[in-house]
């Protein structure tokens, strides 16, 4: 049985000016909504909690706050006291079925992160990643089929990618159990949304990255972990010639873009890329973790058989979609990104390494 722990957010926690780092911005209003978050302790729920916070929705946070895939209590320091927190798991039938009762929207984060371990290990993937999601997707149907619900899904569904940049028609071309199940994600939304109206939306999401994430391993973001082997004065290893092209997307601007999903007519069905829409080579993220980082140094080697296999070539989001349907637009730059990235774990790294 899942332990439920269920308490307002601290606001005076002490927490660095750095930490709280926010910008206010306009967005789609959801004054009074009723919000759910599933992994909302992790990185790029947080950052949705304290935007929709901000805006007045009541928010509450549901995670199981397994060790590796990032829910962290001091994400939610600072936040306002009408955010409720609840310790539980996706594949807990009961809890789940009580929480999603009276939400106007759920977000749903929760998942098996890391898609070299996905291959080791498919049946757990499957487990958190298919089997939770289903509970969540029947606990709405059963107790509340009006909620907008938005699924976390991935660009490692288009697996080995035959153009750029990569729209959403792009065949699945899958090097990993993660971009598989993940797909399958997708299909049970989408059936959901056939079979039973309900207002579901898939986000595939690129290359995130940015402050809040967990720090313990690389198998999360490689740019987080290169900002944390810098600050601790490590090599940065680059495998190959590091040109691989990649679209890395801070997570702050992934929040707002899932917050305008939610309010957004038309978008129930359907599925959104969301990315920066530009490409920047391995190699060169590297240099400009190790240039935010003086000292840093940048080194090359072969690549290792196991990563290399599920190696998907360069990749570059078309975001034409959502910034059509919506005002959405990223607007944080990598070397900026990475600059408030760097600044945020020099000041909290005690509570992520």
């Amino acid at each position: 049985m899942s332990c439920r722990k269920s308490a307002p957010a601290n606001s005076n926690t002490g927490l660095t000016a750095c930490a709280q780092e926010v910008l206010i911005i306009a967005m789609p209003n959801i004054t009074g909504a009723q919000v759910l978050i599933t992994g909302g302790a992790g990185m790029i729920g947080s950052h949705i909690a304290r935007l929709a916070s901000q805006q007045g929705a009541r928010v509450t946070v549901f995670d199981a706050m397994l060790p590796l895939y990032g829910g962290n209590l001091f994400n939610l320091q600072g936040l306002t006291e009408n955010i409720e927190f609840i310790q539980g798991d996706i594949r807990d039938a009961s809890l789940v079925q009580t929480a999603v009762q009276g939400k106007d929207v759920i977000f749903n984060l929760a998942g098996q992160v890391s898609y070299v371990d996905s291959n080791h290990d498919p049946l757990l993937d499957l487990d958190i990643n298919c089997h939770g999601h289903l509970q969540v997707l029947e606990a709405c149907r059963r107790f509340n089929p009006r909620a907008r619900l938005l699924f976390a899904s991935s660009r490692f569904v288009y697996g080995a990618t035959v153009y750029n940049p990569v729209d959403e028609n792009h065949p699945f071309n899958c090097l990993s159990i993660y971009g598989i199940h993940k797909l399958a994600g997708e299909k049970y939304y989408r059936f959901y949304y056939d079979a039973y109206g309900m207002e579901t939306v898939s986000l595939r999401l690129a290359n995130p990255y940015g402050p809040h994430q967990q720090m313990k391993h690389s198998k999360y973001g490689i740019v987080n972990w290169f900002i944390r082997l810098a600050l601790e004065g490590k090599p940065l290893t680059i495998f190959g010639e590091g040109r691989q092209q990649r679209d890395y997307i801070f997570n702050q601007d992934l929040a707002e873009a899932f917050l305008e999903l939610a309010v957004t007519p038309g978008t129930a069905g359907q599925v959104y890329n969301v990315g920066s829409g530009t490409g920047m080579a391995f190699g060169d993220m590297a240099r400009m973790v190790a240039a935010a980082v003086p000292g840093t140094e940048v080194v090359q080697v072969e690549w290792p058989a196991d990563r290399y296999f599920v190696e998907t070539g360069d990749y570059i989001s078309d975001i034409s979609k959502i910034t059509t349907a919506t005002p959405w637009r990223p607007r944080t730059s990598l070397v900026e990104g990475i600059r408030r990235t760097v600044a945020f774990y020099r000041e909290n790294r005690e509570h992520y390494w």
